[in-house]
């Protein structure tokens, strides 16, 4: 495990501000199940058995940048990459904006820009394309990241954290942006792409990271990356679009290899489970939640905004750990809290937040 502290690191980053943003079209969880079983219904002969998929997954609605009927033609990679520029363009210049105006920063003020996505190919990349939209300087530096999967919600936060940390007095935005609903391939009758249709959501988030101003303090972050398990989650390149790779395995491998894992990070810094107050986990899906709980120790249902970003967003890959993260925020976080998800590697990330609060 790669583990970054604070101690005698440098100045500590903060996270002065966090916003969030969805596309305009709300979908019920309700309405894709009866969606899909039209869909699947003549060339899935046990469609019935994987539509409880879609009962069972913890989720009432999701926000998708198309609309729902959008889906039910064959789309091409390039026409999808295209809606996916349109539209993560978008949603970024919207959740930047936010960010930026909540703690009185211009764009010509941010000296750097993280941009974490992995459901589509921008070159140029989302954050120069994104200077035609706000009047970010020339001399803005600019690292797009991509492959990260819903690991890099996490992980975004810690790269942004650490050129914080490097250049004191910088303000560092991170921009995470997924449109994981253009990834369905409608000829794919794949049980992974049907569960997929049960899952994924549409979001993006920005935040501002400086060594000044006021916010959680990020104190220190790391990352596992397990060998020989690279099958466990990702993409596939098909000619019509990003085909779904995951393992049933998840849960399993969430409850039996993360706590040995977890219990090593936290002791580099003389800290156990018992000392996190507020644990921030990616929603990757019901059954997970369930095994972060117990690995984590609370009882069911404990991990409290996880679940309800799931009920209210789906699975947005990277972004939803920032939502999660943004509603713990809102609610009181407390003194200490733990960031983590899981991604494509098979990764896990870790990033520790500290506050003032009693």
């Amino acid at each position: 495990m790669t583990v970054i502290s604070d101690q005698g690191a440098g100045p500590t980053p903060r996270l002065n501000a966090l916003a969030t943003a969805v596309p305009p079209y709300r979908i019920d969880q309700a309405a894709v199940r009866d969606w899909a079983r039209r869909m699947f219904a003549d060339r899935v002969g046990d469609v019935d058995r994987l539509l409880p998929a879609f009962d069972n997954a913890g989720i009432e609605r999701r926000h998708s940048c198309m609309p729902l009927d959008w889906f039910s033609a064959p789309r091409g990679w390039a026409e999808k990459n295209d809606m996916y520029l349109e539209n993560a363009l978008d949603l970024l210049a919207r959740a930047a904006t936010d960010c930026l105006e909540s703690c009185a920063t211009s764009a010509a003020e941010v000296d750097a820009i993280v941009t974490v996505s992995t459901t589509g190919v921008a070159t140029p990349s989302l954050d120069a394309r994104l200077f035609t939209r706000l009047p970010f300087r020339s001399d803005t530096a600019r690292l797009p990241v991509f492959g990260l999967g819903c690991a890099g919600g996490v992980n975004g936060l810690a790269r942004a954290a650490e050129m914080a940390r490097a250049r004191p007095g910088a303000k560092v935005l991170l921009l995470v942006v997924e449109l994981c609903g253009l990834t369905f391939r409608a000829r794919d009758l794949s049980k992974s792409n049907i569960i997929a249709t049960a899952l994924f959501g549409d979001g993006a988030a920005a935040g501002l990271i400086s060594t000044r101003g006021a916010g959680p303090r990020l104190t220190d972050w790391g990352e596992h990356t397990w060998p020989n398990s690279l099958g466990v989650m990702g993409w596939t390149v098909e000619e019509d679009g990003l085909g779904v790779v995951f393992s049933r395995d998840i849960p399993r491998l969430v409850e039996a290899e993360l706590p040995p894992v977890l219990v090593r990070y936290l002791a580099r810094n003389g800290r156990s489970v018992e000392d996190i107050d507020e644990v921030v986990a990616h929603p990757g899906g019901a059954k997970v939640i369930e095994a972060l709980e117990r690995v984590f120790r609370r009882q069911r249902g404990g991990l409290v905004h996880t679940r309800a970003v799931l009920r209210e967003f789906g699975n947005m890959s990277a972004a939803s750990v920032l939502f999660v993260l943004r509603r713990a925020l809102d609610a009181g976080i407390g003194r200490r809290a733990l960031m983590t998800a899981l991604g494509p590697g098979f990764t896990a990330g870790f990033l520790s937040l500290e506050t003032d609060a009693p």
